[in-house]
């Protein structure tokens, strides 16, 4: 399958209560890592395997995500602004992006699960990828998208091993041989949050707000059989901590944002 001809449902709509220290301002999406929302991070990725159309499923404060991209021509190209007339011209280079985003409001408190059955009827093809607007990776979405097309099942999931959140220590005989702050876990997968759904997974999904994904519709397709499990052993880190937005613009301003390459 031709991945321009591929969408992407994108998960916008949490609160973010780990990282208060921004979202009490904004929706986690719209937290900037060099300079832009982490939300662009992951629609770049996307765009970089040609994905160029997006459902955004909007939830808390959603009119900042609506009114970013609303406004996206004027906020990356000059413009020369008319006072007089009430007159706006762009001028120069405009956006590179060539993206159509579907700026979906999927209520203000609907979970996972719900978001995504509510977003469905703006999906035109009969498969799309998923994920959360939290997080970044070095993801290879066209090999995601071969692993799903080869096992033909209803849904494949990015495993990942995910750094941990503590110092890690090797002991040999009462002494410390190593120290690794923060380690990537190499004997453990969890869910990388990266999806490809067919449609028709979601078939006998209600959109009832209460609806999770993680604990109400995966665990069903698990039951089936039908869920495949894409192993990806490359950069993977979501954004749940002040710290962890520390370390992601740190990546960038060192220019070592593997997201990104």
């Amino acid at each position: 399958m031709n991945l321009h001809e591929m969408e992407a449902v994108i998960l916008c709509g949490g609160q973010g209560t780990r990282l208060r220290e921004e979202t009490e301002f904004k929706p986690k999406p719209m937290v900037e890592i060099g300079g832009r929302p982490i939300l662009w991070h992951i629609m770049q990725r996307y765009a970089r395997f040609g994905v160029r159309r997006f459902i955004l499923c909007l939830g808390y404060k959603g009119e900042m995500i609506r009114d970013y991209f609303l406004q996206y021509r004027y906020r990356n190209a000059d413009v020369v602004v008319s006072l007089r007339w009430n007159d706006v011209q762009i001028i120069g280079q405009e956006p590179a992006e060539d993206w159509e985003v579907v700026l979906a409001d999927t209520g203000q408190d609907t979970m996972t699960g719900g978001r995504i059955k509510r977003a469905l009827k703006h999906v035109k093809g009969d498969r799309f990828f998923a994920t959360y607007g939290d997080g970044v990776a070095d993801v290879d979405c066209a090999a995601l998208l071969k692993t799903h097309m080869d096992c033909k099942r209803l849904a494949t999931v990015t495993a990942v091993h995910p750094s941990s959140r503590y110092g890690e220590i090797d002991i040999e005989e009462g002494s410390v041989s190593d120290f690794m702050e923060k380690p990537q876990v190499n004997n453990g997968w969890i869910n990388g949050g990266y999806f490809v759904f067919e449609k028709k997974a979601f078939a006998d999904v209600s959109d009832d707000p209460a609806v999770v994904l993680e604990n109400d519709v995966l665990p069903k397709i698990v039951r089936q059989k039908q869920l495949t499990a894409y192993h990806h052993d490359g950069f993977w880190q979501c954004m749940d901590t002040y710290r962890e937005m520390l370390m992601l613009n740190g990546l960038i301003a060192q220019g070592k944002a593997p997201w990104l390459s």
